[in-house]
């Protein structure tokens, strides 16, 4: 039967849209015996790679076609080198998926230098995880509640200038006027625990998750670590003593910060494939993601490792995305500045 008047009115809007149907042959006959990249923003060995390698196993299984995974490690600029690359450098056939960074939802409306990869592009498949932070310090430094960190002096370590962990911190100085001393520049969190014990500084901002295992939680456990502030509108189930941002941030623009920062959390661990990756294709991709992170062996694994599943689907990370991208100008201008005193 020849190609109807129908079909051929959709091959010519798919092409309008840049997404070029594979006429004759199916997704499983398009994976078969190909290879699928997936583009690591992070260094082999760091929990990003163990993730990714772990969850590439798994994912292909459920891909017509099964072809097979192969991880690149690219990495540089909080992982906006591999979001780049996915954008401007992969084919656009769905054989490259990218396991970007949160950041990468919302460094390209900071720095006009990283601008090379646009969220608003990306066809997300979806995200593995989300991230809460909150304020930890030794009880030691005599800080008991969440009031303490307003009434007195508390040391933070930090890791880099820009990152989370001292940008949050940065943000309750400036906006409600906490009184934290941010030392960044250790190397990472094993390094900045090592400080807290040796009395260099005080605390620091975790992920809830990295409390609830290794020497964090015995800290908590014996009493030597208190958990002060949660970094978000609504306590977790583990810390639900614990106040949020909601005491304390009453001010509709300083809400407009934190939310900025907030948002792509929801995103934790977000995956995406160039723009122009056939429908179809791009289809199966997102139903694979769904069948992985409702894949009891894999959710079991990796929650045993530490990094439990909490996903969210292509369309939430879409949705972040957008209000990202709505953020008003003098709520993004404050994060710059923030960011870059200097700018």
């Amino acid at each position: 039967m020849g190609i109807t008047r129908r079909t051929a009115l959709s091959g010519l809007a798919l092409a309008a849209t840049g997404v070029a149907p594979a006429f004759g042959q199916s997704v499983g006959e398009f994976y078969r015996g190909k290879a699928l990249t997936l583009l690591v923003g992070a260094d082999a060995g760091t929990p990003t790679d163990i993730i990714a390698r772990q969850f590439a196993q798994t994912f292909v299984r459920y891909l017509p076609g099964k072809p097979d995974p192969v991880v690149m490690n690219v990495i540089g600029a909080g992982g906006m080198v591999a979001a780049a690359s996915l954008q401007s450098r992969q084919p656009r056939d769905g054989t490259a998926i990218g396991f970007l960074q949160r950041n990468n939802l919302y460094i390209p409306l900071l720095d006009p230098r990283q601008n090379v990869f646009d969220p608003r592009r990306a066809r997300w498949l979806g995200s593995l995880s989300k991230v809460e932070y909150c304020i930890v310090a030794m009880t030691r430094s005599g800080a008991k509640t969440a009031d303490d960190l307003f009434r007195k002096k508390i040391y933070l370590g930090a890791t880099g200038f820009s990152n989370e962990n001292r940008m949050l911190p940065a943000l309750l100085d400036k906006y409600l006027g906490t009184q934290l001393a941010i030392v960044p520049g250790y190397t990472g969190r094993g390094e900045v625990y090592l400080a807290m014990q040796r009395g260099e500084v005080d605390g620091w901002a975790s992920t809830v998750d990295g409390l609830s295992e290794g020497e964090p939680a015995r800290m908590i456990a014996q009493g030597k670590l208190k958990v002060l502030l949660h970094l978000g509108w609504s306590s977790p189930p583990e810390f639900a003593d614990v106040p949020n941002l909601g005491s304390y941030v009453t001010r509709p623009e300083v809400k407009a910060l934190f939310d900025f920062f907030l948002l792509p959390f929801q995103a934790g661990r977000p995956l995406a494939v160039p723009d122009g990756v056939p429908a179809d294709r791009l289809a199966a991709l997102r139903a694979a993601f769904a069948k992985t992170v409702a894949d009891t062996k894999f959710v079991s694994a990796m929650k045993k490792q530490g990094y439990p599943i909490d996903a969210i689907d292509g369309a939430a990370v879409e949705q972040i995305v957008s209000q990202l991208y709505a953020t008003p100008t003098p709520a993004l201008d404050g994060v710059r500045k923030l960011r870059n005193p200097e700018s």
